[in-house]
């Protein structure tokens, strides 16, 4: 399984991130492009704490439990749910969007796996670096694919 915090997959996702067009359609969900690019930059906020996420009764009752799933070699169902405060509705700028995830994902490069103020994850729990690496790359990749790149 891809790990963000290894250089090679990061350089792949901003490499798609590149590839996406203002344009693109997605192939499933209700998000546009900038949508789901300010999506993925606020599932960045809540691994680095940046932002919290207060844990759903049905995460504190089965995320552990369910937690492989955001780090597994299987891809993310289409119909996963959504924290909450990740759904995204308004307006988004495309451009501005690309550039603020691709900095995020540099600055968690950066700073690496050891020194990253990882939290846990609103439904899945506490997350070692590894799983959160794994999984936020799982995630990236998973809406990269919802837009065809």
């Amino acid at each position: 399984m891809k790990n963000i915090f290894d250089p090679a997959p990061t350089e792949e996702i901003l490499a798609r991130i590149d590839q996406l067009q203002p344009d693109a359609e997605p192939s499933w969900g209700k998000m546009n492009v900038a949508q789901m690019l300010a999506h993925c930059s606020a599932f960045q906020d809540i691994a680095t704490g940046d932002s919290v996420s207060a844990r759903s009764w049905l995460g504190i009752v089965v995320g552990r439990l369910a937690k492989p799933v955001f780090y597994n070699d299987k891809p993310l169902p289409r119909d996963m749910s959504t924290i909450p405060t990740l759904i995204i509705t308004d307006p988004q700028a495309f451009d501005a969007e690309q550039a603020i995830l691709k900095q995020k994902l540099k600055k968690l490069q950066s700073i690496g796996p050891d020194k990253q103020p990882l939290r846990p994850h609103p439904f899945f729990g506490k997350l070692s670096a590894e799983e959160w690496g794994k999984g936020i790359y799982k995630h990236l990749d998973h809406h990269l694919n919802q837009f065809g790149v």
